[in-house]
This record gives C-alpha cells, sequence and structure tokens, in this order.
C-alpha cells in the first residue's frame, strides 16, 4: 500500500505521550528557580508573574497552603512549590515571586499563585529534547514530572502541574510555614 508523499507519519512528542500531526517541535515554558533547579511550567498556564506582596494566612490550612492574595479584586490561593516537591522551607528574598498559573483540581480549572525563589524568562524547549523522567535517582515523586528537558548543557525539570495540584499528600518532609523566620504571613 502507497503513501502520498505529503502525509507523515504519526509522531510522538518525547515525555508528553501525545503523537500526531498536532504535536509541537517545542514548548513553550516559563522558568523558576526552586533550590538550585531550574523547573518550568508550560507558557499557556501562566497568567502572571507578580513580586512579592503581603499574603493573609488562612488558618489550619495545608502545610503547602501560604494564604491569600488579592490580584485585582480576586481572591488568589497563595502555595509554595518547595513544600509540595518536599524542599526545604526558604525565607523570602527580592528573587521570590509569585506565579499565578491555572490548574486543573478535580476536572475544574482553578486559578492559583506559587511561590517560587525566582522567575527566568519564558523559553522554548524543543520536544526532541524532552524525555520521561527516570524512576530512580529523582529527589521528588515522578509522577510530578512531566519530562526533563535539555537545553545547552543544562536540565529543565517540566512539571507536571495538574499533578502537583491533585496530590494531597502532604511532602515528605513536614515543613510548617512557622518553622522558618521571614517567611510568615500578614497577621
Amino acid at each position: 500500500m502507497m503513501t502520498p508523499s505529503n502525509v507523515t507519519e504519526p509522531r510522538e512528542a518525547p515525555g508528553t505521550g501525545k503523537t500526531g500531526p498536532g504535536v509541537r517541535d517545542a514548548i513553550q515554558v516559563l522558568t523558576l528557580g526552586l533550590q538550585g533547579e531550574v523547573f518550568a511550567i508550560e507558557t499557556e498556564r501562566v497568567h502572571e508573574v507578580l513580586d512579592l506582596v503581603e499574603i493573609t494566612r488562612i488558618p489550619n490550612s495545608r502545610p503547602f497552603i501560604r494564604g491569600l492574595i488579592n490580584v485585582r479584586g480576586k481572591v488568589i490561593t497563595v502555595t509554595d512549590l518547595r513544600t509540595k516537591f518536599g524542599m526545604a522551607a526558604a525565607a523570602r528574598t527580592v528573587d521570590t515571586r509569585i506565579v499565578v498559573m491555572e490548574v486543573r483540581i478535580d476536572g475544574e480549572p482553578t486559578v492559583v499563585g506559587a511561590l517560587a525563589d525566582r522567575v527566568y524568562e519564558v523559553t522554548e524547549v524543543a520536544a526532541a529534547s524532552l524525555e520521561e523522567a527516570p524512576r530512580i535517582g529523582m529527589r521528588w515523586r515522578p509522577e510530578f514530572i512531566r519530562a526533563i528537558g535539555k537545553r545547552g548543557d543544562d536540565f529543565i525539570i517540566i512539571a507536571d502541574i495538574d499533578q502537583v495540584f491533585a496530590s494531597e499528600e502532604p511532602a515528605p518532609r513536614g515543613n510548617r510555614l512557622e518553622a522558618v523566620p521571614g517567611l510568615g504571613a500578614a497577621a
């Protein structure tokens, strides 16, 4: 059976499990730093990046919830990605940012803010450089990692942000907001 010359075989974008003609050659991501590691979130999920503002604490909230902020009249829950990834809490710095993004929680789109140690840039990562997260040797839960991308000599950890927020399990380390001076929210 002959295949027309203008038809290409479906291909898989590494680390995505997606095939077909709609598969992109690169993904556009926002890169951010957490404990010296470079993570990325697809830009189609990111609404905006905010300078750090006062966060109003929510009593008796889960350890990864830092509180609430007001963004142009809309109340946004702020989370700590460090806690979700089981990293030690850190004091805020002049580089700390809040990444406002859309995640799917129980199938519903939800806008949340996530603390990041710093935000680097918006960049493209070639689909050909994406690989599945290794099952061994990772510090983070593998379901939190959509893929590992390579850019130059550096690795970029592409987070599966829906899985990160879908998890109700506490982070491996029990870090609480009160444990780190300077990380507390407004009273």
